[in-house]
């Protein structure tokens, strides 16, 4: 990347000193370029904004990768009555900063995303849906939208200031705390007041989601990619990111990754998709190399429930084909967590296990009895006490229980699954030296 696009206004690592940020308020927003792709967009036929998302395979930032303008086109036609745009920031991934990033310092960005999306889908209500935990964020967060109000962004006549007949009245709502809530159907039953259970799909969200309407759910950076795109256009979009080197969809696009872990310079850095995970780690410009000079031994690649990267796979390239190269779930959030050389993997595994085992919601049996299951075998094994057959249960365990086995209504047991399975299977060495043998030979004295 020349130069940054999400972190225009936000000083980081290349271009700018973290330490010089501050909240981007509605003035400097706009002395910035800001809401400038807002009017653009209503300047275009609705159905033209929504073509271009599609044309530029925005693919959704919040873990999925799905095409986010591809989601849009699947809202039914409007029927007079009520639409909704629920807008996840829930980002309750373990490892996962780089939404807050957006909202802590240009909150506005993402606040044009959401106008834009509501303007392109014919969207009346947008819920802006925030991790509970987030209590300096939520005040920054409804502080921006009360500006936007003032300044006719959102009520009123219609988007700026009745630009354009038509009214979208954005709210706050806050997280009740769970991790299960970030599930896009738990996030739905959230902000009708309820507890936050998946739901069984189908029917989809965009046919019936929030209230039984139909409802586009799009995560913050996805929607802070919006303003952008309409105003550079597909063609530059494209410039950024990579093709797919398997055939399958590219990864256009800047990311915002979030490293944490066993590095010099921990933080959020704008990147292109496709980045190989060795460059983010070591070069100078970003996270500045392993900290301690220790040996790089695996990473977390963008999320604990997308699984781990082992020590063979420090070139993986930071893009949506890494859940097929490199044996993980998927890109996920690309908030890489890395693990140094001293780092316990068997502790690594127990630690995953214990959050998907509190975190499960309880409701299909495959995860609240598989999660408790997994987690007591883990301890056995982390304290000594395990066989080989206690390993061999584990990986039975997580292989049983998920979307991908069919076992469960949502996502949240595959997160259990692949964390633990990947780490027994990358780090088997290390668990097998914790076992004591099934079969205990016996000796007879003379």
């Amino acid at each position: 990347m020349n130069e940054p696009v999400l972190t225009k206004r936000i000083p980081t690592s290349p271009w700018g000193d973290p330490g010089t940020r501050h909240v981007v308020h509605y003035d400097e927003f706009v002395a910035t370029g800001g809401y400038e792709a807002l009017r653009k967009a209503i300047s275009m036929d609705r159905a033209d904004v929504v073509t271009l998302v599609k044309d530029c395979i925005l693919r959704g930032r919040g873990g999925a990768g799905f095409p986010a303008g591809l989601k849009w086109s699947f809202l039914p036609e409007p029927d007079g009555e009520k639409r909704y745009l629920c807008i996840n920031c829930d980002e309750a991934e373990p490892g996962t900063f780089k939404d807050r990033l957006l909202v802590d310092y240009d909150p506005h960005l993402v606040l044009e995303g959401i106008a834009i999306a509501c303007w392109a889908c014919d969207i009346d209500v947008a819920y802006f849906f925030i991790r509970g935990e987030y209590h300096h964020q939520a005040k920054v967060m409804e502080h921006a939208i009360q500006e936007a109000y003032r300044n006719g962004v959102f009520g009123g006549k219609g988007l700026l200031g009745g630009a354009v007949d038509h009214v979208v009245e954005c709210h706050l709502h806050r997280s009740a705390g769970a991790y299960i809530c970030g599930e896009e159907t738990g996030l739905l039953e959230a902000v009708e007041g309820k507890r936050g259970w998946p739901r069984i799909k189908p029917p989809f969200p965009a046919v019936k989601g929030v209230f039984g309407r139909p409802t586009i759910v799009n995560n913050v950076e996805t929607l802070a990619c919006v303003g952008p795109i309409v105003e550079h256009g597909s063609d530059w979009w494209k410039q950024h990111g990579c093709e797919s080197t398997i055939g399958a969809a590219p990864s256009y696009g800047p990311k915002l990754m979030g490293v944490s872990g066993h590095v010099n310079r921990p933080g959020v850095f704008e990147c292109d998709l496709g980045i190989p995970l060795r460059e983010l780690i070591e070069s100078d410009k970003y996270c500045n190399g392993m900290r301690g000079g220790k040996r790089f031994k695996g990473a977390i690649a963008g999320g604990v429930s997308m699984g781990v990267l082992g020590p063979d796979q420090y070139e993986a390239e930071m893009d949506f084909d890494i859940g097929t190269k490199y044996d993980v779930l998927g890109l996920g959030t690309a908030c890489p967590t890395v693990f140094d050389e001293d780092t316990d993997m068997v502790a690594v595994a127990r630690n995953c296990a214990r959050f998907f085992k509190n975190e499960s919601c309880g409701q299909c049996t495959p995860c609240r009895e598989g999660a408790d299951w997994m987690l007591k075998v883990l301890l056995r094994i982390e304290r000594g006490g395990g066989t080989t057959k206690d390993l061999d249960l584990v990986l039975e365990l997580a292989g049983s229980m998920g979307l991908t086995p069919g076992t469960t209504i949502c996502g949240l047991a595959d997160g259990n699954n692949w964390a633990v399975r990947t780490i027994v299977n990358k780090y088997r060495g290390e668990f097998e030296a914790r076992l004591k043998p099934s079969l205990i030979p016996v000796t007879i004295s003379s």
